[in-house]
């Protein structure tokens, strides 16, 4: 299985650098075949290992030794678990899907094997992060999808807006992994390893509970997270990285980059059980992000910012599962988010292409008709995004967290508030979408037509939009959970606060989340039949200034650049002139003028240069004889 399982990860490796080697001298066919292969191949070893894995249980399994200096240990060695087979098996599936339609999506575009080669160095990369037997190595690959985020987001250079925005999640997802950085310093200092089920073993011994030493690394390690996952106050990188191509929207948002916070706190659970502050800090930002979010979408007119503000939120409801200690139930989140945020991505793809790069949902309208494979898809992803009752993944994933939220030891009456609101607004801002694209009058001529890879991707992903909730119910519908019990030999069972279990209690939470998801969908379907009386409401002063808050994102970009950026590059403008770069400026000066002096010595005469060699020969005869 140790063969196989760095075979997983390698190969996306190698198809990247056949393609950044040979992909501008091949046809763009054999580019894409190659970029896909390289991915379904890993998908299809995937499966093989989840096999053995069921057969053997947990591996650790060592490459090479990579760093042994000064009581630093750390192999290059990968560690497959339930977790890391879960993540592993969802990423390279989601991917694989994601691949295939970008090969046909992106056939028409300059630098198509460029595309690929990023794409899958962005996959090889995931993979080491979720597969990493210890902090350096998660390390690594948590910097290389940072790095392959802003070649993607970046991918259309040529427009300087892209850049900006490649350049922004850069940076801001920098902030974090800085935080993360001292984490593993720390725990370094602590444990004097790296190796996480070391870490994870010894952290009761090692560390005392509730100390302050487990908070600030706990804290540390939530700052990484924030930033990789996009949630406040780390947040505003999301939706301006929807300047990439479409396929990489999905990729970021699904089932890699975004998720890698959700799992490095799943995977450090231990720790961050360590510090009751730092567990209910997760939750907290958690909650203020789904609301903040799901308030922002509201008002988006561009498709993929609101699919953007929708992970944003979809996220921040993995984060209060995490820091209520319903770990399985984030894990399980993620998976079903994985799929139906990944097929509303390339449904929305459809959409724009179809309408020749058309985003503004106000000039889309009528496609039910003409694009029904868009349509049906979106709506299914829509449906399990908005946790319709009964028949969408999304309702069992997110009643287990709304549950969670309550009946956990760590949750709270306003939790709980928190996740019920979500419910509503999120079916609310995802159905006026499904509303205003598909239904009503035509705003713009359909021109392009989906292809075989473009559907067949759309329509696996529906299907698993569906079906995947059926691994995990709740107790109120029969409790079959083989998710949980799979998950149940890593991630541990958080306990139910007394009176706050039991089966009305379930029955009674689980209607009123269906209900207020239903309700949001009414709400979206009334707005959009009574357009007229809705805009006019927002054409009041009061309601221009709302929407434009909520438009805006509440004002983040804005404040950050009064507090931060300008600030900053006002220090940078009066410093420019510092001793420092004087110093190393007048060395500069100095080698110029040694430069400019010894060149006049180069005369071409040959007497000189005699001359010259004469009188050295008799300074170094007098320095002989004065010894």
């Amino acid at each position: 299985m140790g063969d196989l399982l760095w075979t997983i990860v390698l190969i996306p490796f190698l198809g990247s650098a056949i393609l950044a080697v040979f992909g501008a001298f091949m046809p763009k066919k054999i580019a894409g075949t190659i970029a896909c292969a390289s991915i379904g191949i890993a998908w299809f070893l995937s499966i093989i290992v989840a096999i053995r894995f069921v057969e053997t249980g947990t591996a650790n399994v060592p490459l090479y030794r990579w760093i042994y200096v000064n009581g630093l240990h750390a192999d290059m060695s990968l560690h497959l678990d339930a977790l890391s087979m879960l993540m592993v098996g969802v990423v390279t599936f989601v991917a694989f899907l994601i691949h295939l339609y970008a090969a046909q999506s992106m056939y028409a575009e300059d630098g198509y094997s460029r595309f690929f080669s990023y794409m899958n160095l962005f996959v090889g990369f995931m993979l080491i992060l979720v597969l990493a037997a210890n902090l350096l190595v998660l390390y690594l690959g948590w910097e290389g999808v940072g790095l392959c985020s802003f070649l993607l987001i970046g991918f259309w250079y040529k427009d300087i807006k892209n850049v900006h925005a490649a350049q922004k999640a850069f940076i801001i997802t920098r902030i974090g992994d800085t935080a993360l950085a001292i984490g593993l310093f720390l725990l370094f200092r602590e444990f004097g390893t790296l190796d996480i089920q070391t870490i994870l073993s010894n952290a009761g011994r090692v560390l005392p509970f509730a100390g302050a030493t487990a908070a600030v690394i706990g804290f540390c390690l939530i700052g990484g997270a924030i930033g990789k996952s996009a949630q406040i106050p780390l947040q505003t990188w999301l939706p301006d990285a929807m300047a990439g191509p479409t396929p990489v929207s999905a990729l970021i948002h699904a089932a890699t980059m975004v998720t890698a916070g959700v799992y490095l706190l799943a995977r450090m659970h231990t720790i961050i059980s360590m510090s009751p502050a730092a567990q209910l800090s997760i939750a907290v930002i958690g909650t203020i992000t789904l609301l903040y979010a799901g308030f922002s979408a509201l008002t988006q007119v561009d498709i993929k910012r609101v699919l953007a503000y929708s992970t944003m939120s979809q996220i921040g409801y993995m984060f209060v599962a995490l820091g209520v200690g319903a770990w399985t139930g984030a894990m399980f989140h993620f998976m079903t988010h994985a799929f139906f945020k990944a097929l509303l991505f390339l449904s929305a793809g459809i959409v724009i292409d179809s309408l020749g790069g058309e985003h503004d949902i106000f000039k889309m309208g009528g496609l039910r008709t003409r694009l029904p494979i868009a349509f049906w898809t979106f709506l299914v992803g829509s449906a399990s995004l908005s946790a319709l009752p009964f028949i969408t993944a999304g309702f069992y994933s997110k009643d287990e967290i709304i549950w969670a939220e309550w009946s956990s030891q760590l949750g709270s009456i306003w939790l709980l508030a928190g996740g019920l609101l979500g419910s509503l607004i999120t079916a609310a801002y995802a159905f006026r979408v499904v509303f205003l694209v598909f239904y009503g009058e035509a705003e713009t001529e359909v021109i392009n037509k989906p292809g075989m890879l473009e559907k067949l991707a759309v329509i696996v992903l529906s299907i698993f939009s569906i079906i995947a909730g059926f691994i995990s119910l709740p107790k109120a519908l029969g409790g079959f959970d083989p998710f949980g019990r799979f998950l149940s030999g890593v991630l541990p069972h958080q306990p139910a606060a007394a009176g706050r279990s039991g089966l009305t209690a379930e029955e009674v939470i689980l209607a009123l989340s269906s209900t207020l998801s239903i309700l949001g969908i009414y709400l979206a379907y009334a707005y959009f039949k009574n357009r007229l009386a809705s805009e006019a409401l927002g054409l009041s002063p009061t309601g221009i200034r709302v929407h434009t808050f909520l438009y805006s994102g509440w004002g983040a970009d804005k404040l950050y650049d009064r507090v931060f950026a300008r600030p900053y590059k006002a220090l940078a403008t009066w410093n420019r002139n510092d001793f420092i770069d004087k110093f190393y400026s007048g060395l500069g000066a100095l080698a110029r003028y040694a430069n400019h002096n010894l060149s006049r010595t180069q005369t071409g005469k040959v007497r000189n240069y005699a001359a010259a060699v004469l009188f050295g020969a008799i300074v170094i005869a007098a320095i002989v004889l004065l010894r």
